[in-house]
């Protein structure tokens, strides 16, 4: 049989690999050290899910949460039997329920495939791509606007300057006349 290493204290497969210089994650450096904070190395592949509470971020709050009365209402004075309202509520709860379950059991992995591969897309283009050209246009426009910082502080400002001495030596008097 397969041997899985054992859980760390903290619960973690894998911790990180300690050296005398400090791990890898971070140097045995105490001006780094202050900087950062080590947190304990974990696969999150392998982590847990929480097979109860399946939202934990509130994602679907605002959809999902659709039960019977939010679709079918009687109002008072128009009321079925009671026995049609109870096989009415029946068969939608458990229709709803269970041809869910269908559909995630047919379409579930499938779907989880095309958005995992959408995003791992998505994160490459975002890390490979879009990221660098920012930066990449950052440095460039970093030189033009030194450039252009030059020529407005060479050509603008002596004549602002000019401009505003002219219009200094300008008195302004107000006299009320009666």
């Amino acid at each position: 049989p397969a041997r899985f290493p054992s859980p760390s204290p903290q619960g973690f497969l894998y911790t990180a690999p300690v050296r005398e210089q400090g791990n890898i994650y971070k140097p045995n450096n105490k001006m780094m050290a202050d900087e950062l904070s080590e947190k304990a190395v974990h696969d999150v592949h392998t982590k847990e899910i929480d097979l109860v509470n399946r939202d934990p971020k509130h994602l679907n709050d605002d959809v999902v949460k659709i039960e019977f009365e939010d679709v079918i209402a009687e109002p008072e004075g128009t009321h079925s039997f009671d026995g049609i309202w109870k096989a009415s509520f029946t068969t939608f709860t458990v229709t709803k329920y269970w041809f869910y379950r269908l559909l995630s059991a047919i379409f579930g992995i499938p779907m989880a495939l095309v958005w995992g591969i959408y995003f791992a897309i998505l994160s490459f283009l975002h890390i490979w791509a879009v990221v660098p050209c920012i930066r990449s246009y950052l440095i460039e426009i970093q030189c033009i606007s030194r450039v252009y910082s030059i020529c407005i502080h060479t050509f603008c400002d002596p004549m602002f300057e000019a401009i505003g001495k002219m219009f200094s030596s300008i008195r302004a008097t107000v006299r009320k006349e009666i």
